[in-house]
């Protein structure tokens, strides 16, 4: 695990914090809330937190049991982020994200759409074009004319800061996804950046992550 702090100048600073092991889900769930209690009463800065989990299904507050195709496959854990079921595992980096939109013009829709910008810059540092789509959530990309998600987000804000995030397949077994329709949407697919053909290892999207965070929520 490292940490250190990142001065965005005409906000306070940020630290940093990446785990090299996966995170059990219900660890990270408490470590975001106990952060985000801090967050608001001022005794620790804001916060982004680079993660991977080990294999599970989450169920946002939109979740639909149907869209839930094998139940005993990966642990399933309800959680209070927007949006519905997801993946997480190894070869994903999830990023947290504890920031305080008192301090950012308290616009819940402006923070999520800088979740979006900075996923899709992300993906410009290996030369993948990301995009959003109306009326679905996340980053996508075309591949071979095929619309396909590679990234996700996911948030709950409370009193007015933020937790959850997004995660971006790097290199995951994408067939852990068939457990699930993702975001209930049967029709598109999943990829990521091994599956586009492109050697990124997790450092170098570690290194683009920050670089790009900088030039988003600056």
């Amino acid at each position: 695990m490292t940490t250190d702090n990142l001065d965005l100048g005409k906000t306070t600073a940020i630290e940093w914090r990446i785990d090299d092991g996966p995170v059990a889900y219900p660890l990270a769930v408490s470590g975001m809330e106990w952060r985000a209690a801090a967050i608001r009463a001022g005794t620790a800065p804001q916060m982004v937190w680079l993660l991977e989990h080990p294999p599970l299904y989450t169920a946002g507050t939109s979740a639909r049991e149907a869209d839930l195709l094998e139940p005993d496959r990966f642990p399933v854990f309800r959680t209070g982020r927007g949006g519905q079921y997801t993946y997480h595992g190894p070869g994903q980096r999830v990023g947290y994200v504890m920031l305080d939109l008192r301090m950012r013009g308290a616009d819940v829709r402006a923070f999520v759409r800088d979740l979006e910008d900075w996923l899709i810059r992300t993906l410009a540092r290996f030369n993948v074009i990301g995009e959003r789509r109306e009326g679905r959530v996340g980053i996508w990309v075309d591949k071979n004319g095929h619309d396909c998600k590679i990234a996700a987000i996911g948030v709950r804000v409370r009193r007015w800061v933020t937790y959850h995030g997004v995660s971006l397949n790097v290199e995951p077994e994408l067939s852990h996804f068939d457990g699930i329709v993702p975001c209930g949407l049967d029709r598109f697919g999943v990829t990521s950046l091994a599956d586009l053909g492109l050697p990124v290892t997790m450092n170098d999207v570690d290194v683009a992550l920050r670089e790009t965070f900088g030039e988003v929520f600056g």
